[in-house]
């Protein structure tokens, strides 16, 4: 007997989510879906459920660990799913993540430890496009919205659907009749590489399938070769592509924060600051709420020989980047939104940068530039 499918299909739209499922389920002969309710989570457990296409099979319960809802569906999904595939005849296991789980954690567990048993073959995300500017516009907090995984859960409705969104090679869309134009472009916008399939068609099968690759969907995220989507304008959605090679001013740009937020209602990519010359930083947006992190070196800080360990794909994104002086720092933010002010952008964007005065002083002089981002970044 070979290894059983693994196919992930995740997203806050809980109602196409199971429409997605009930598909895989009616499509695919020997398939069972399993799922994980996060939200008796208050109670102490977490709820497992089991079924196939006729109905439930078994139901049970993971106990909690460290009060954390998410590590006890970590612990529990994989026992599980070596019992689907041990016990036969099931060939596929649909695994239909809790509203607020994000698939990216689950992909790299059942990739990491699945074993020979399990081979992960799809990650999807189910997409109702009337829903999408709801979510990508809530700035609240999971743990108001009833939605948190933990008590400790500081993520908010809107970066949580973004990464939800934006991880998945496969978006399964609902033929919502209270979607527009407007939706159906930000959708195309957001995610421009992603193969979008009706929720409710018999050809998801096939697109769960094609095979799903954890290290490229990881790097595809990553600041630092994310693959961010082109310059767009389409029934009053847009995408600003803003690419400059000189650093920001650290003073200037953090007095602009709450401005470059508000400006989109998704934004994202990697940037430099004059007095953190070496260290690349990630900019990640969504619903009026920023992050801000470090995402490690620019690769012409470290030694040439420390080139050799890094993988290919982030050495591809640096080469496409370099620049004889600088190497590959750079500013390259994207922002995308519905009447999106681009010239206004724009200038916000090139107000923050160093002047040509303060750019020919030199990196010497940009160390002793106001540090503005210290406490943000926790140096």
């Amino acid at each position: 007997m070979g290894p059983m499918n693994v196919v992930i299909v995740g997203g806050l739209h809980a109602d196409t989510r199971r429409e997605a499922v009930d598909r895989l389920l009616a499509t695919a002969p020997a398939s069972v879906a399993l799922h994980h309710d996060l939200s008796t989570a208050v109670h102490g457990t977490v709820t497992r459920t089991v079924r196939d296409a006729t109905g439930v099979l078994s139901t049970g319960d993971a106990p909690l660990v460290d009060d954390c809802a998410c590590c006890a569906l970590r612990e529990d999904l994989l026992p599980e799913l070596w019992r689907l595939a041990d016990a036969g005849p099931a060939r596929l296991a649909v695994v239909e993540l809790w509203d607020s789980v994000e698939p990216k954690a689950m992909a790299e567990v059942v990739a990491a430890h699945g074993g020979e048993r399990l081979v992960l073959s799809g990650v999807i995300t189910a997409v109702d496009p009337a829903l999408l500017l709801p979510c990508l516009g809530n700035g609240d907090d999971l743990l108001d919205a009833g939605l948190a995984a933990a008590p400790t859960d500081q993520r908010t409705v809107a970066d949580t659907w973004a990464r939800q969104l934006e991880y998945a090679p496969v978006l399964a869309v609902a033929d919502s009749a209270d979607a527009d134009d407007e939706d159906h472009a930000l959708l195309a916008q957001l995610h421009p590489t992603a193969h979008q399939v009706d929720a409710g068609a018999g050809d998801l099968l096939a697109a769960a399938l094609a095979g799903f690759d954890v290290e490229a969907a990881a790097a595809a995220q990553h600041p630092s070769c994310a693959l961010l989507p082109a310059e767009a304008d389409e029934c009053g959605v847009a995408t600003l592509v803003w690419h400059r090679r000189r650093p920001f001013h650290p003073e200037r740009l953090h007095a602009a924060l709450e401005d470059l937020t508000c400006a989109a209602l998704r934004s994202r990519g990697r940037f430099w600051l004059a007095d953190h010359p070496d260290t690349l930083l990630g900019w990640d947006a969504a619903g009026g709420a920023l992050c801000v992190e470090s995402a490690g070196p620019w690769l012409a800080s470290p030694p040439d020989a420390a080139w050799e360990m890094v993988p290919p794909m982030r050495r591809a994104a640096a080469a496409l980047d370099w620049h004889p002086e600088h190497g590959d720092r750079c500013n390259h933010l994207v922002f995308t939104s519905p009447g999106l002010d681009r010239e206004g952008l724009t200038e916000l964007l090139e107000s923050c940068l160093l002047t040509d005065e303060e750019y020919a002083a030199g990196r010497d002089a940009w160390k002793h530039l106001p540090p503005a981002f210290d406490a943000l970044l926790e140096v």
